[in-house]
């Protein structure tokens, strides 16, 4: 089922059945006490971690659909309603949509934004008048797809656990400390992948790597901006500007149509190489990108 949106919220007949699926869960919440929500899989693979055995960790948007535009079914909003907290990503489109149905509807339900302390960048940052991208409005939402900003989303992470379960402190710190080990070795085999690297642009169909650019000085270019697909016009400047930095790779997320990838890539005598950055295998996923760049 798919609910719709009148003015920034939802109509009232659909707004009622949620309402009302919310209400009957209830009942049931301390059943599945020690389960937490979080939006995206990248997510969970943080949260497993530092949490151990003592939570479950349940995703709301499913591998292979947009956190942008998902609308949750029924069976998941009940699933929210009997978890204990929701770890929130920060400013992904889901989020926009329905936190503010989900907080009405869940008094009970403690929420923590994981996002705290990140630096907000814009999709075309650093600011560049022949930059391709789009701007969502108060800053790129793909803040995991890069080391620094995944030790804060550990960090915050961390303290929501403890905050949830005050007496694991020790257990949830000591994963923690691990998860971190982890992140270092990550950000040493990027750069060791990276940084001698001499073709530093990429094409990518969605632009979800803009951090993963910022922190290692590469230049993400996209085909598709501010959510809409491309015009011409925006193409052949795309086209151009790839020739020019000489690019090799066009990446294509794998829920979106390849198409204009492809188109793309046989313009500049590209590969198109589908990725997942919302896996939940994080550290995989990072490794992945940089050895096919």
């Amino acid at each position: 089922m798919k609910y719709e949106f009148d003015n920034g919220g939802m109509k009232p007949f659909a707004y009622w059945l949620v309402g009302a699926l919310l209400l009957w869960s209830c009942g049931g919440s301390q059943k599945q006490a020690q389960s937490v929500v979080v939006t995206i899989e990248p997510q969970r693979y943080f949260a497993e971690k530092i949490a151990g055995d003592r939570f479950s960790v349940y995703t709301v948007v499913p591998s292979g659909q947009s956190p942008e535009t998902y609308d949750p079914a029924p069976h998941e909003m009940v699933r929210i309603a009997r978890s204990k907290a929701y770890l929130c990503i920060g400013r992904i489109g889901f989020e926009l949509a329905w936190l503010p149905v989900i907080r009405e509807n869940n008094p009970h339900l403690a929420f923590f934004d994981l996002s705290e302390g990140i630096h907000w960048l814009e999709s075309g940052e650093p600011d560049d008048p022949d930059a391709h991208g789009h701007r969502h409005g108060g800053g790129d939402p793909h803040i995991w797809n890069a080391t620094g900003n995944a030790r804060i989303i550990a960090r915050n992470t961390l303290q929501a656990f403890v905050g949830l379960d005050p007496a694991n402190e020790t257990e949830y710190r000591a994963n923690y400390q691990l998860l971190l080990r982890e992140i270092d070795d990550t950000e040493r085999t990027l750069h060791e992948l990276l940084d001698t690297l001499t073709c530093r642009t990429f094409i990518i169909y969605h632009p979800a790597l803009t951090y993963f650019a910022h922190e290692f000085q590469l230049t993400q270019l996209a085909i598709e901006s501010e959510g809409k697909e491309p015009s011409a016009a925006s193409m052949k400047n795309l086209v151009d500007s790839a020739r020019k930095a000489n690019v090799r790779v066009v990446f294509v997320q794998q829920e979106f149509d390849r198409k204009h990838a492809e188109q793309v890539a046989a313009e500049v005598g590209a590969h198109v190489i589908t990725i997942n950055p919302l896996d939940v295998r994080w550290k995989e996923q990072m490794i992945t990108l940089a050895k096919q760049l």
